[in-house]
C-alpha cells in the first residue's frame, strides 16, 4: 500500500517539472494581465502597468504578492447605513449644502466664506458636515500627549472609545490596556478597536483581563487564522479617541514606546496630535461606530449613538470638517481635499509628512503652487522606517526642488507628522500620510480646520521644526551617489503598489 503511494508521489513529482510550473504560472498571469487591462477598472493605469511589469518580471513572486495585496474592498460594501440612517444624513447635508451656498457671507467669517467652494466639495463630495466647535489644542509631544490622554480617560464617568492602528505589547501599551481594564471594572462603557494587522502583537491573552472587566474589543480584518493576512495591503490607519462624547483625540500618535520617544532608532518622536471639544465628535462617533459595526458585528444606531449624546446646540465657533476615506470608496476623499486647500492657496503651503510618496495629480497640485510664486514648504524625516519608500521620498522632494519647493530634513530625531496648513487659515491634522498608500488603500480620518488662530499655532511649530532641519537642496541632488540614483529609480518604479 505505501509502496503504491509513493509510486504515485514519485510520479507526480516527474510530471510537475520546473519548466511545466512556471508555465502554469505564466498562463495564470496572463489572465491576471488580461483582466487587469480589459476588465478590472478599479486600478489607476500606472497601478496596473506596475503589477504587470512584477508578474513579469518576477513571476512567481508576483503572483503572490498579487492575491495578498490586489483584492478589490470596494466591491464588499463594508459600510452600510440603514434607509433611517441615509434619511437622517441626507436631510442634514441638504440643510448644510444651501446654508453654505446662500447663508455665508464676509462678516460673519471670512475664512469660512473664502473657502466656501471646499467646504461645499467636502459636504458633496464626502458627506462631511461643517460643525462647531469650542476647542482646539495642538500637541506635538509623544510624552505629552499619552499622559494628557491617560489623564482624560482616568477621569472618564460613560463611556471611552478607542481605534488605534498600532497599540504594542510593549510596556506603553500595556500600561494604556491596564487603564481601560480599570475604566471597564469602574462601569465606564469601553470600546477598543484594533487593525489586526498593525496591532498583531496584542491578542487574547493581552485582552483578557479586559474582557472580563467588561471591556469590548474587535480587530479590523481579523484574520480567520492568526498571522495570516490575507488583506495585508488594506489597514484601518486611523487614530480615534473618544471619551464621554466630550474630547475627540485625532492624528498621528500610536500607542507604543516609540511614539513617546523611547526607542534608540527613532530616538524623539515628532508627531502631531488634535484634541476637540465640540460638535466634530458627533462625526468622529459616527466614523467610530461605522468601524465598529463592521469589525465586531454588534447591531448599533448611528443616530443614538452619534447625534443624541454627542450634538450640543451651541458649542463655540471653530469650524471643523471630518472627512474620511479608504478602500471602501473609490473617491479618494481625503487626498481631493488636500488637492481644494492646496489649488486654492494664495500665499502659502507647509506640508510635514513622514513619506512623500504621491501620485502625479497631487505632485502637480504642490508643483503648481511653487511655480505660482507660493511659499511651499516641505519637512520630511532624516531616517527610514521603511528603506524603499524613503528613497521614493528622496526622489519626490528632487522633482520638487526643480520646481521651486522649499525641502527640509528635519534631524531631532523621527518626524511622523501628517499635516498641512494653507494661507494661515486652512489645516489638516489626522492620520492620512502624503502617500498613495494613504489615499487609496489605507482607511484614514483627518480634520480640516478654518482657523487662522489654530492654522497660525501649527505654523509656528512648523519654524521652530526647521531649526532642527536642514535644508535639501538641487546640490544636494547633484552629489547623490550613483548607488543612491539607482535605488530610488528602482523604488519608484513600485510607488503604486508599496
Amino acid at each position: 500500500m505505501l509502496a503504491s503511494i509513493f509510486e504515485n508521489i514519485s510520479n507526480i513529482g516527474e510530471y510537475i517539472t520546473l519548466s511545466r510550473f512556471m508555465t502554469v504560472i505564466y498562463v495564470i498571469n496572463f489572465v491576471i494581465a488580461f483582466i487587469l487591462i480589459f476588465i478590472d477598472d478599479s486600478k489607476t493605469p500606472s497601478a496596473t502597468m506596475a503589477w504587470i511589469m512584477l508578474l513579469y518580471l518576477l513571476p512567481a513572486v508576483g503572483l503572490f504578492l498579487y492575491f495578498i495585496l490586489s483584492q478589490n474592498i470596494a466591491r464588499h460594501q463594508i459600510f452600510k447605513m440603514t434607509e433611517d440612517e441615509e434619511s437622517d444624513r441626507d436631510t442634514l447635508l441638504t440643510m448644510q449644502k444651501e446654508a453654505i451656498r446662500h447663508g455665508i457671507s464676509e462678516t460673519d467669517d471670512h475664512i469660512v466664506s473664502r473657502w466656501r467652494n471646499m467646504i461645499a466639495m467636502n459636504l458633496d463630495y464626502s458627506d462631511a458636515i461643517l460643525t462647531d466647535n469650542e476647542s482646539v489644542e495642538i500637541i506635538y509631544d509623544g510624552k505629552e500627549m499619552f499622559n494628557r490622554l491617560c489623564n482624560d480617560i482616568r477621569n472618564a464617568k460613560y463611556t471611552i472609545k478607542v481605534c488605534y492602528f498600532i497599540v504594542k505589547d510593549d510596556f506603553v501599551g500595556m500600561k494604556f490596556i491596564d487603564l481601560l481594564t480599570e475604566k471597564a471594572r469602574e462601569g465606564v462603557k469601553v470600546r477598543l478597536m484594533l487593525d489586526a494587522l498593525g496591532s498583531r502583537s496584542i491578542g487574547r491573552r493581552e485582552l483578557r483581563e479586559f474582557k472580563k472587566a467588561g471591556g469590548q474589543y474587535a480587530f479590523f480584518f481579523k484574520p480567520i487564522i492568526r498571522n495570516l493576512y490575507f488583506r495585508i495591503n488594506y489597514r484601518n490607519h486611523r487614530k480615534i479617541v473618544i471619551i464621554d462624547n466630550e474630547i475627540g483625540y485625532i492624528g498621528g500618535f500610536n500607542i507604543a514606546k516609540e511614539y513617546l520617544g523611547y526607542k534608540k532608532k527613532f530616538g524623539y518622536w515628532r508627531d502631531t496630535q488634535l484634541i476637540i471639544k465640540g460638535n466634530a465628535l458627533v462625526p468622529l462617533n459616527s466614523r467610530f461606530y461605522m468601524d465598529w459595526r463592521y469589525a465586531s458585528k454588534e447591531k448599533l444606531s448611528l443616530f443614538e449613538q452619534s447625534i443624541k449624546f454627542a450634538y450640543k446646540e451651541s458649542c463655540g465657533d471653530i469650524p471643523i470638517q471630518i472627512v474620511s476615506s479608504g478602500p471602501e470608496s473609490p473617491k479618494e476623499e481625503v487626498k481631493l481635499a488636500m488637492m481644494k486647500m492646496i489649488t486654492g492657496a494664495r500665499k502659502s503651503v507647509y506640508i510635514q509628512t513622514p513619506y512623500l510618496v504621491p501620485d502625479e495629480p497631487m505632485l502637480d497640485s504642490i508643483a503648481m503652487a511653487a511655480r505660482s510664486g507660493l511659499d511651499v514648504r516641505i519637512m520630511v524625516p532624516c531616517m527610514p522606517d521603511h528603506p524603499f519608500v524613503y528613497r521614493t521620498t528622496l526622489y519626490n522632494a528632487g522633482r520638487l526642488i526643480k520646481e521651486g519647493a522649499k525641502i527640509y530634513i528635519y534631524e531631532n530625531g523621527f518626524l511622523h507628522a501628517k499635516t498641512l496648513t494653507v494661507d494661515g487659515e486652512v489645516c489638516t491634522v489626522g492620520s492620512a500620510n502624503f502617500d498613495i498608500r494613504s489615499f487609496r488603500l489605507n482607511f484614514e480620518t483627518n480634520a480640516f480646520i478654518y482657523d487662522d488662530v489654530v492654522t497660525g499655532n501649527m505654523n509656528k511649530q512648523f519654524e521652530k521644526d526647521m531649526l532642527d532641519s536642514r535644508p535639501y537642496t538641487a546640490e544636494d541632488r547633484k552629489n547623490i551617489s550613483v548607488f543612491d540614483r539607482a535605488a530610488e529609480s528602482i523604488s519608484r518604479l513600485l510607488t503604486e503598489i508599496l
